[in-house]
């Protein structure tokens, strides 16, 4: 959360039609950040920096670099105009043009490339303009470099000519070009876990979760207790002391409180429900993505719960347990 630069609004709900959340940048923060917890040895994002400014930009282009060094994984990013810093945080270069690679290789070769070609990138022009602009009909002029011979423009195909006849197209044909060898097992290129940690860390980190939204929907939980004891004084007045004698007619009395008890309770349990079915979409999206299995959620999930029940069912029986007169005896 500190990479993507989440933590300030790490309290904050995501949002949907009926409520206002996270901003569209940090919406799209976020959804980088799910694609990182997962297990994934390739990832391909397309357009991450739409909606974010450049600062939020290197920063996340950052993680993804400390990602793919430290685990060895491939992680392809499409940019449209990136600033200066974030394109020297890419290791190779891919430009495409018309539906055509131009280039596939070392970034700190590309310049040298396009210099070969004929064009050359001023000093202070950023060099991810300057790939753009020099597959432009009405930009490459303006690079051109060898002035003692006459300019004429230098379209996609010839570059793509000039690119797979070069060292680094031909070496990347024969990269391609050479069978695999299934003997040797890319193990770098396969995750041979299912999830990312360990059961007992998948199973901390649910039941942290679950005592975050726990204390975060605790206004929840007291107005239905303060509910449940304005409801139980009421109850206790209208059955007031009905202990007159153990016989048919009272026992209804009794019973009629007993079952209004269990009605209530269950009614109760309602708003709980409602939360559960609202987290339902989450939980199937980070199940699917290999976040944690199902088991990691439900059960710290259900028993957390049972303080709140019994909690909840000891407040009402204080209260009506007397009013109503059921045994003058405690323990009963």
């Amino acid at each position: 959360m500190k990479i993507m630069g989440l933590d300030s609004c790490a309290d904050t709900m995501v949002g949907d039609a009926m409520r206002r959340g996270l901003s569209g940048g940090e919406q799209k923060r976020l959804t980088t950040a799910e694609m990182i917890v997962g297990p994934s040895k390739a990832l391909f994002l397309d357009e991450i920096s739409t909606g974010l400014d450049s600062s939020s930009t290197y920063q996340i282009v950052s993680c993804l670099q400390q990602l793919a060094h430290t685990t060895e994984s491939s992680v392809v990013v499409s940019l449209l105009q990136p600033a200066s810093e974030t394109y020297d945080l890419f290791d190779d270069v891919i430009l495409m043009a018309e539906g055509k690679t131009v280039y596939h290789g070392p970034r700190r070769n590309i310049l040298d490339f396009f210099k070969g070609c004929g064009f050359t990138c001023p000093e202070r022009k950023s060099i991810a303009d300057f790939l753009q602009e020099v597959l432009s009909r009405k930009d490459q002029e303006q690079y051109w470099s060898y002035w003692h011979e006459q300019y004429a423009y230098m379209t996609v195909d010839q570059f793509v000519e000039k690119f797979t006849s070069s060292q680094i197209g031909q070496k990347l044909i024969n990269e391609l070009s050479m069978p695999l060898e299934s003997s040797e097992g890319l193990k770098n290129a396969l995750s041979f876990t299912k999830y990312s940690l360990s059961n007992f860390e998948l199973f901390k980190a649910c039941l942290s979760r679950e005592l975050l939204l726990m204390r975060r929907n605790s206004l929840v939980y007291i107005v239905k207790s303060t509910q449940l004891a304005l409801i139980a004084i009421i109850a206790g007045t209208v059955f007031l002391r009905t202990r007159m004698g153990v016989d048919t007619v009272h026992a209804s009395y009794y019973m009629g409180a007993l079952f209004y008890a269990l009605i209530l309770t269950l009614v109760n349990g309602f708003p709980e429900l409602i939360i559960v079915l609202s987290r339902m979409q989450v939980f199937n999206k980070q199940r699917d993505y290999n976040f944690y299995p199902s088991w990691a959620y439900a059960i710290p999930a259900a028993p957390l719960k049972i303080p709140i029940s019994l909690a909840e069912s000891l407040t009402w029986t204080c209260i009506t347990y007397f009013l109503i007169g059921y045994s003058p005896e405690a323990l009963r």
